[in-house]
């Protein structure tokens, strides 16, 4: 309903587990691991436990879409079964016929025995077997034991069933009851998804937004606003997605092209998503007082806490927004999760990086040869995709296999559903979840530094006349005015970091420079979303 208000594509929060719209962050990039690890590990459980929301299932698809072909997957999401249910369902999904002459409902024997022969089988023939549950919290005592039972034929080498739990937190507590002790020893990966932070919740809801991005998109939500919303979805992405998904629906209703904390506030009241640091404890009356505790809950709504900043003071500037979330229509074509690249030399990535920035052959140390050559300074970042999508700039990547060996590429294209890198001397296209099995965000980029500038001072090592040029250039207001005072300026720069997603600190440090070198239009290569 919003989508075209917005210039969006399409509903940047829904609550559907798209493997494309999943974010990445430092959790999930690791529980995205384990499971990867938990299938080559040869045999056995593994299990991902998360909050209600955290992205388990979504997760779990992005495993399926990166499974090798000689894996055979069951996939059970309803696991309120018994012990019989559940192997007759096993064995349907896995294809093996049961058999249960003169009877009308087959035995555990009847299910068990055709399992084990086409899983003996089905390892002569070089394949793999994997068994993912789903909502796994929900499973019997019973239940659990069959499973661990199940994982009892093997061979020399390696089990002949891989067992994946996933569950919510009330799974860890199933596992570490005594009962299930045998069970627990078998698990050779677990990992806990926990809730996003403030940083990542603002990374999040921007990235959902880069998604969705259609052409003239906007991005209505400001810093304060997603601090909010944080706070109240308790970095929940589900509930993020909630209350992003219906405040946006509140502007659209207003005709607001940005969304207020009032909007916020009155969308969390039609989700009745509350604030639980605010609310007092209402609900441990007793039934008589429940008519009490409902005129109060309704009175509370009036005092909701003051907004963390005035958002008339942070809509006061208007500037371009980061090129992911003003990228042209994202394609709707699913996924491509290719073989990680293997990487080349430091040297050989950095002559690439110097190819498209148009620089001669590098002599000696690339930072300091590219600062002698053309001016520039080179960027270490962590961040992962987000912040180099922010950035919009080609970098050198770092990658690490399984033995710990390191490698180099270059990204030179970027969009949401694959990177463009350059190794071995040609581009590769990889999809980024494939990526994030070897690359754990560590990146360098180069930059291209103002007149005048002083690296590692503490003031940003900026002219202050330069400055107040390229901010009034941005947002339309006049140079002269605000290079006359230095509190102006530093007041514009912390609004405009702020609008950029960068921390408001007032310094003018290389990522503020970077925004502002990509925004005034400076000499400098982008990222575009397909390779050139």
């Amino acid at each position: 309903m919003y989508t075209q208000f917005f210039g969006l594509s399409q509903e940047p929060f829904s609550i559907a587990p798209d493997p494309r719209a999943l974010y990445m962050s430092e959790s999930h990039r690791e529980a995205l691991a384990h499971l990867l690890y938990g299938i080559r590990g040869g045999g056995g459980f593994v299990v991902l436990t998360g909050e209600i929301g955290a992205g388990k299932t979504t997760i779990c698809r992005c495993l399926l879409e990166q499974i090798p072909p000689h894996c055979k997957v069951a996939y059970i999401f309803n696991p309120r079964l018994s012990v019989l249910e559940l192997l007759v369902t096993v064995c349907d999904e896995f294809g093996v016929r049961v058999e249960h002459p003169g009877r009308a409902v087959p035995s555990v024997k009847d299910c068990i025995d055709p399992l084990n022969r086409y899983l003996l089988d089905s390892h002569g023939r070089g394949e793999q077997n994997i068994l993912i549950i789903d909502e796994a919290q929900s499973l019997s005592a019973d239940v659990l034991e069959q499973l661990r039972l199940l994982t009892n034929l093997e061979t020399n080498q390696r089990k002949l069933l891989q067992i994946i739990l996933i569950g919510q937190p009330e799974l860890r507590v199933l596992l570490a009851s005594p009962g299930l002790e045998q069970l627990a020893q078998r698990v050779i990966a677990r990992f806990h998804l926990g809730a996003l932070s403030a940083a990542e919740s603002w990374a999040y809801v921007g990235h959902r937004m880069a998604v969705a991005a259609g052409a003239g998109a906007v991005m209505p939500f400001d810093e304060a606003g997603v601090a909010r919303i944080h706070r109240l979805a308790r970095g929940i992405p589900r509930r993020i997605n909630l209350l992003c998904d219906r405040a946006l629906l509140g502007a659209f209703a207003e005709g607001k092209a940005r969304v207020t904390r009032t909007i916020i506030d009155k969308a969390a009241r039609e989700i009745q998503m509350f604030d639980q640091g605010r609310l007092p404890r209402l609900f441990v009356a007793s039934a008589v007082l429940a008519g009490l505790a409902l005129a109060a809950l309704i009175a509370i709504f009036q005092w909701l806490p003051a907004s963390l900043e005035d958002p008339a003071v942070l809509a006061s500037l208007t500037a371009p927004l980061p090129e992911g979330f003003t990228a042209s229509a994202v394609s709707q074509a699913p996924l491509t999760l290719t073989a990680p690249p293997a990487g080349d030399e430091p040297a050989v990535a950095w002559q690439q990086l110097a190819e498209l920035w148009k620089l001669p052959e590098l002599k000696g140390e690339p930072c300091a040869a590219a600062a002698l050559a053309a001016g520039l300074q080179c960027y270490r970042g962590t961040g992962g995709l987000t912040e180099i999508r922010q950035l919009g700039r080609p970098a050198v990547l770092t990658l690490q296999d399984q033995p710990g060996r390191k490698s180099y590429v270059v990204l030179s294209a970027l969009n949401a559903e694959q990177a463009f890198v350059h190794t071995g001397g040609k581009g590769v296209a990889i999809g980024w979840l494939a990526l994030a099995q070897v690359w754990r965000g560590e990146f360098v980029t180069w930059w291209r530094v103002p007149p005048g500038y002083r690296s590692g001072a503490a003031d940003g090592g900026v002219p202050p006349a330069w400055l107040a040029a390229q901010l009034a250039q941005l947002t339309r207001q006049d140079a002269a005015a605000q290079a006359g005072s230095a509190s102006s300026v530093q007041d514009t720069l912390r609004r405009f970091q702020r609008i950029q997603g960068l921390t408001p600190d007032g310094v003018p440090g290389p990522r503020t420079l970077m925004q502002i070198n990509r925004l005034v239009g400076v000499d400098e290569p982008r990222l575009p979303e397909r390779a050139q």
